[in-house]
């Protein structure tokens, strides 16, 4: 009975605050986004958190490591990706063996998945948006194979028949190439992100936000917290209740903020431990 009567009370608990955080940069690192966090002195000692064809591809410290499976048992953690389904899937946030959050959102809210499972009635909502307000994939892709060159474009891909993203060499990107193409998509009802070696074209109502609003509805959550650190988390940020955003990124680079939106010093893993840190400390004082 006392076992029956903990869980309930941690349940209870858990539909009270709602934790929606980007995971690439942000909770996770790959190894070329480790140099951007401590000198190697202090590098903390890492978890790896995804393989993938039997390589490992990010990582987490050790201590974030812990702290996330604290905030998982105390919250409605909701990893929240830009990633396909199949690439969210590769991750075990919360270890081995240890079953997945309830709520995730993949696709840059394309996909809510429950229980792994991605749920038909919001996907078919979220079609039906960008139908009515954007201009159509195949015009994004045929712009992309029209004006880009191989000299710098490694990879043209489509993700989720959603959105479409380039793999770029980053030192060899025109600058007018991107500005121009950023322009091209606004009057069409599409983003353009640069992350890392990637250029994303996602279509505007295609929002984190809006999935993870509709978690809070089904969850009752009464506080929703936030992190993100690149401009496809901006309006994660500016919906949640409490959001942070780490010292680098794209939101970082163009000293992006909001009120409510807390700017962190700290970078690369140091800014993942601190995330945390954040979430958990936010969490005791809602309690």
């Amino acid at each position: 009975m006392t076992t029956m009567t903990t869980m309930a009370t941690k349940n209870t608990t858990n539909t009270k605050v709602l934790v929606a955080s980007d995971l690439d940069r942000t909770l996770i690192y790959s190894s070329a986004a480790l140099a951007l966090g401590m000198p190697d002195p202090q590098a903390p000692r890492l978890l790896c958190v995804e393989v993938h064809e039997s390589k490992p591809l990010s990582y987490v410290t050790e201590h974030a490591a812990a702290q996330l499976r604290e905030l998982a048992a105390e919250t409605v953690f909701v990893p929240t990706t830009t990633r396909t389904r199949k690439q969210y899937q590769r991750i075990r946030l919360l270890g081995a063996g240890a079953p997945p959050p309830t709520y995730a959102i993949c696709a840059n809210g394309g996909h809510l998945l429950v229980d792994g499972v991605s749920d038909p009635d919001w996907h078919t909502e979220v079609l039906r948006r960008v139908a009515e307000a954007c201009a159509p994939l195949a015009e994004v892709r045929a712009h992309l194979a029209a004006t880009t060159d191989p000299s710098w474009v490694r990879k043209h891909r489509v993700a989720e028949d959603l959105f479409a993203y380039l793999v770029v060499e980053r030192e060899r990107l025109p600058e007018e190439w991107l500005a121009g193409f950023t322009a091209w998509a606004d009057e069409r009802g599409w983003t353009v992100s640069l992350q890392g070696r990637k250029v994303y074209a996602v279509p505007k109502p295609l929002t984190k936000s809006a999935a993870v609003r509709e978690v809070a509805r089904r969850t009752g959550a009464t506080l929703t917290l936030a992190a993100g650190d690149s401009l496809l988390d901006a309006d994660l940020l500016l919906a949640a209740d409490r959001a942070w955003r780490p010292g680098h990124g794209e939101l970082a680079d163009s000293d992006w903020t909001a009120p409510h939106v807390e700017a962190l010093a700290e970078r690369g893993v140091a800014a993942g431990e601190e995330i945390l840190r954040r979430f958990r400390a936010a969490v005791r004082d809602h309690r």
